[in-house]
């Protein structure tokens, strides 16, 4: 077990957490969550041994295996598959050695090596980094190129892929599902229920921590607090304790009680029925929850926009794609003032190519697009984020939007996004990942689009900021249209879920708890070609651990054999055995030595052909 006691951490000057004592046992898994620089990562950093404790003590078993992802990759011609496998830091160790023994012909080392390997599940190591690649979303084609083809985002998957591959006794994961969709968080949850040793995990994503962790540790205060149960039982806890906290309450309440205004505005309103019991869902929830995020630095709502007409889109039949490559095709397709929409599909379907079809980014190659005259569309993609002013700062960002705004205006407006103080002034290249993304959702909402398009919103967003964007979208009267890893986002906001898959758009009749099951079935569906090669490679399994076995057997008899023509030979090294009167034991042992040697060298060449067919076996394809 991971063992603290009496810790407290430092950076710098500044005091991150003291006098923390805790466990971790075997098999626990543990969620870390806190505010942005309160000590999660520098937490990770003293378990891999970059950080010593200031105070306390902090003790790790010695025969651990840890993991972890690693954050920089130094991209070569190295094949994806084979840097993942690269994860198995035992498996290499071992084929190295075999190497070496093959070269130095150490039948005994061979022997152990190819004993260990079928221990280590080694000979099965292709197969299941290829699991890991699927999983995360890489195509088969994808596994077989250089690391250099890859970018920013997909490099993280790999080295998530390379943490998983280590057969690990403590797993750290630092926010994994940054860089993840739908789907491949859904697979890598699962994969996380069934992982059998410790994991610590930090994320901001609380449908994922709920699936996954078993306790809390919280860090607020520079206090580290143990809790019971998944993030959802931590919330309650924690909500219990701080709502004896009047003060602070009531900031919640007013939260609340403004839901509650828009809920009675327009509970009798047809048109506004199914946004009211939207909102009414949310608000059973919100009123859980809210009291554990009294001290959240988030506050902020959209403005209302300047109009909403009765159509804002309309597609009629109609295709896109990328040059010469049709993505999507005979999509039909409408959408009124206050729906709200959760895309789901595959990962490569299309949903952001739908996505930049409606903001005007792709053209339509068929069909016809009918936009309403007064639409104002609010685009958040991960570009928006990529093409901010690095030289600017966010002051300056909002004046160059509205140059009518006072800096006391701009300051009030984006204290809301926790930009206080000097942090107005910097420039944004100085400016987190969770940062800039802050600072384009501030002036995506001043604009008042009445048409919200979200691909990704929450990457790189606290558990904090999230919630205040949750609230922000309860409020917000026009239409959004949402892709999103945050299973809770996608359920608290979207009213109606639409699936993209084979080119096609279509409603998703089912809930969201549906999707990893249509998810699981469309995948066994799509896969008759991947279930051939998977039963070819439990064939060739089956041959590779047979062939092991008769090569353990022929290297045993070949050290049999080895010994006994060392004996023989050390008997006709005596003199006295080429005496007359021994030359029948003499005859005897010539014909021993010849026919010894001759089995030897069918042994030999018995193991020569074997380990030949054994090694084209393990080859990649």
């Amino acid at each position: 077990m991971l063992s603290f006691s009496g810790l407290a951490l430092r950076r710098s000057t500044t005091l991150l957490f003291e006098n923390a004592s805790f466990r971790v046992y075997s098999g626990q898994k543990l969620g870390i969550t806190g505010a942005n620089g309160c000590g999660k990562s520098s937490l990770f950093a003293l378990i891999r041994g970059e950080l010593s404790p200031d105070e306390g003590n902090f003790s790790l078993p010695s025969d651990w295996a840890v993991a972890s992802v690693e954050q920089e990759t130094r991209l070569s011609e190295q094949l994806a598959l084979e840097y993942v496998i690269d994860g198995d830091t035992e498996l290499r160790q071992t084929q190295a050695r075999l190497l070496q023994a093959e070269r130095e012909q150490n039948s005994m080392q061979i022997a152990a090596c190819h004993e260990r390997l079928q221990e280590i599940d080694g000979y099965q190591a292709e197969s299941r980094a290829a699991r890991l690649l699927a999983g995360l979303g890489f195509a088969d084609a994808e596994m077989s190129e250089p690391l250099a083809r890859f970018s920013g985002g997909w490099i993280m998957r790999l080295n998530l892929a390379r943490a998983l591959m280590c057969r690990s006794d403590l797993l750290l994961l630092d926010e994994p599902t940054n860089h993840l969709d739908l789907d491949a968080v859904i697979w890598l949850e699962q994969w996380l229920q069934r992982y059998r040793g410790s994991l610590l995990l930090v994320s901001h994503d609380r449908d994922f921590l709920d699936a996954v962790v078993d306790s809390i540790a919280h860090i607020e205060d520079q206090r580290i607090t143990l809790y019971r149960g998944n993030y959802s039982a931590f919330e309650q806890q924690r909500a219990e304790r701080l709502a004896q906290q009047q003060a602070a309450y009531h900031k919640q309440q007013q939260s609340i009680a403004h839901m509650q205004r828009y809920i009675e505005r327009f509970r009798a309103k047809a048109t506004k029925a199914k946004q009211a019991q939207s909102r009414i869902k949310a608000l059973e929830r919100m009123q859980l929850i809210a009291p554990a995020h009294v001290d959240s630095p988030f506050e902020f709502e959209f403005r209302a926009p300047h109009s909403l007409p009765s159509s804002l889109v309309r597609l009629d039949r109609v295709a896109t794609g990328y040059g010469d490559n049709r993505v999507l095709e005979g999509i039909d397709f409408s959408l009124i003032p206050g729906e709200r929409i959760g895309l789901l599909g595959l990962n490569g379907a299309g949903k952001s190519t739908f996505i930049k079809l409606l903001a005007g980014e792709l053209p339509a190659f068929d069909g016809e697009v009918t936009r309403a005259k007064e639409l104002r569309i609010g685009y958040f993609a991960q570009h928006q984020v990529e093409q901010l002013d690095l030289e600017a700062s966010a002051l300056l960002a909002m004046q160059r939007l509205d140059p009518d705004l006072s800096e006391r205006d701009i300051r009030g407006y984006l204290g809301g996004f926790n930009f206080r103080g000097d942090k107005v002034l910097q420039a944004v290249k100085t400016y987190s990942g969770g940062q800039k993304a802050r600072l384009v959702l501030a002036l995506l909402i001043w604009q008042r689009p009445n048409l919200l398009l979200l691909d990704e919103p929450t990457n790189h967003l606290d558990l904090e900021m999230r919630l205040a964007l949750n609230q922000a979208l309860q409020g917000f009267d026009g239409s959004v249209i949402l892709v999103s890893h945050d299973r809770h986002l996608l359920r608290s906001v979207c009213d109606d879920l639409w699936l993209v898959d084979r080119g096609a758009l279509q409603r998703f009749e089912q809930d969201l708890d549906a999707y990893p099951a249509w998810l699981a079935q469309r995948k066994a569906g799509g896969q008759v070609q991947s279930e051939a090669r998977g039963r070819q490679d439990q064939q060739q399994r089956r041959e590779l651990k047979s062939h092991a076995a008769r090569l353990n057997r022929i290297e045993r008899e070949i050290a049999r054999l080895s010994e006994t023509q060392a004996k023989l030979e050390r008997q006709l090294s005596d003199h006295s055995i080429y005496d007359e009167s021994n030359r029948e034991i003499l005859n005897a042992t010539l014909a021993q030595q010849a026919e010894n040697r001759k089995r030897l060298s069918l042994a030999e060449e018995d193991w020569l052909q074997l380990s030949e067919t054994i090694e084209s076996l393990q080859q990649p394809g």
